[in-house]
């Protein structure tokens, strides 16, 4: 894991305990197990950007503040030049791009999101409250919610009610770029 995901991690505890949330209700919030929430937060594994969303969402707090350390500054308008997003590596084949981070109280998180080709990749599931939009800039992605596989091309766009699990995985070898949006 590197080490912007420990400190991640780290940030996570912190502000856990900091709001006095047992492990427990943390887990619940993020509809997990306990023992993956404590796996989370010891760095032992990646934390799906979902996760820290919910825990943003449920307990009142900026998600830029875990993934940066830092809050939010604008609230009238935010500009994020190409490239400069906030770039949040969670999982080894995810590269998350913050297209809003420095915007305080943001009504969703919209993300430039990087799939890399896994040979033997096991698509891992997940849901998360809200709905998610995602729009396919480049490459062709297999999406699969709750049960139902889809492939998405360039140009195709999906919305669906994340609550359902899902997850996604580049096809033909290639990277797939696609744009992002979590609503609540």
């Amino acid at each position: 894991m590197n080490e912007n995901a420990k400190m991640i991690a780290e940030r996570l505890k912190g502000l856990r305990e900091i709001m006095d949330v047992s492990i427990e209700e943390a887990a619940q919030t993020c509809g997990i197990p306990v023992e993956t929430y404590i796996e989370y937060e010891k760095g032992e594994k990646d934390i799906p950007v979902s996760a820290l969303h919910s825990m943003a969402h449920a307990y009142n707090f900026e998600l830029t503040a875990l993934l940066t350390g830092g809050e939010p500054l604008m609230s009238y308008y935010s500009v994020t030049r190409k490239g400069r997003g906030i770039a949040v590596d969670r999982r080894k084949s995810y590269k998350y791009q913050s297209l809003a981070g420095n915007f305080k109280g943001r009504k969703a998180e919209p993300f430039i999101v990087t799939v890399e080709p896994k040979e033997k990749e096991d698509l891992t599931l997940h849901g998360h409250n809200g709905q998610e939009f995602n729009y396919i800039l480049e490459g062709r992605l297999m999406v699969v919610i709750d049960k139902k596989e889809l492939i998405l091309e360039e140009g195709d766009s999906i919305y669906f009610d994340s609550t359902k699990p899902h997850g996604m995985k580049a096809l033909d070898g290639k990277n797939v770029v696609f744009l992002a949006a979590i609503f609540e």
